[in-house]
């Protein structure tokens, strides 16, 4: 199994970009843990909601504004990711300097095209 992914901003709806990360990423063997305003599924996967205790996590990647990132900083930073995706639209200059401080890398980028391109 390849490394996990926590998805921030989880979906159902299947027009959501959240919602075709999620898949893709299963479907190209990534471990996934799903968080959302609403529990739900994603292929099988539930989607949690609130910041429920997790491990191993390589990568957030975030589909939340930067204003709704505010009370995620310190969950994010206690699981200790690798890295953190700042997807179109997430970008968040202040979060991400603070991210690096920590040593998680924070990369400006869309999750989907990273897959895409074999840059995941």
């Amino acid at each position: 199994m390849k490394s996990k992914t926590l998805v921030v901003g989880a979906s159902e709806n299947p027009e959501r970009y959240a919602n075709k990360a999620a898949n893709r990423l299963v479907q190209q063997g990534y471990a996934v843990e799903l968080l959302g305003l609403r529990s739900g599924t994603v292929r099988g996967n539930p989607i949690q909601t609130g910041q429920p205790e997790l491990n191993d996590i390589d990568t957030v990647t975030l589909y939340v504004s930067a204003r709704n990132q505010t009370g995620l900083y310190e969950y994010i930073k206690k699981l200790n990711p690798r890295r953190v995706i700042f997807n179109p639209g997430t970008e968040n200059p202040s979060f991400e300097k603070d991210l690096q401080q920590q040593g998680i890398e924070p990369i400006e980028a869309c999750t989907l095209v990273m897959l895409a391109t074999g840059q995941y």
